[in-house]
């Protein structure tokens, strides 16, 4: 993919996973982590799929302020299960007793993404898949988290599909760029129409 000349994306995120993503899809990019409060923003009773949205636009936002002339791209994803919205795990032994509750269990991801520019959001857009975790053993959970170790507890679902953790499913139903938390293909819509890469 090639980028227009004078135009410039910044991705306001951290995530190693949606580094790699958009710099495997060929889109050239600089990062700025934003500086946003994401617990103010999960009040009680907050619907996981609006929420994944609001928190993707605080991200771009808080950085388009700073910077007026780029595009930034903001991104995040939630976790809906059992009815209420999961965090990431502040432990390995939550991590554990998190993955021992979905395990032979559905959940769904949602992730959003923002583009803003001039301190404004010109475009959200959220993307939900379905997780399905087989019944794996004790024995294979514990060999996992062993194996993972603290690299799980940065992931919402104390796993990571692109690695060990596939083997936790059975089945997932939807676009496994969203699974590692950026719906791509809408995104990469919003970024030819903005004239970021060339159409």
């Amino acid at each position: 993919m090639v980028k227009n000349d004078g135009e410039r994306l910044i991705l306001a995120s951290k995530s190693a996973a949606r580094r790699a993503i958009l710099t495997e899809a060929g889109v050239p990019f600089t990062v700025q982590v934003a500086d946003v409060d994401e617990d103010a923003l999960k009040t009680p009773g907050v619907d996981p799929v609006e929420l994944a949205v609001e928190l993707a636009r605080a991200k771009a936002l808080a950085v388009s302020r700073h910077d007026a002339e780029a595009w930034v791209l903001g991104a995040d994803q939630t976790l809906a299960f059992d009815g209420g919205l999961v965090s990431k795990a502040p432990t390995l032994a939550a991590a554990r007793e998190r993955l021992m509750a979905m395990r032979g269990r559905s959940h769904h991801l949602h992730s959003g993404a923002a583009l803003a520019r001039n301190g404004q959001v010109v475009w959200s857009g959220v993307d939900t898949v379905e997780m399905k975790m087989r019944d794996f053993s004790d024995a294979f959970l514990d060999a996992y988290l062993a194996a993972e170790g603290e690299a799980l507890l940065a992931c919402v679902g104390s796993y990571r599909l692109e690695g060990l953790g596939s083997q936790l499913f059975e089945a997932v139903e939807g676009d496994y760029f969203t699974v590692l938390g950026l719906p791509l293909w809408p995104v990469l819509a919003e970024l030819r129409r903005a004239g970021v890469i060339v159409s």
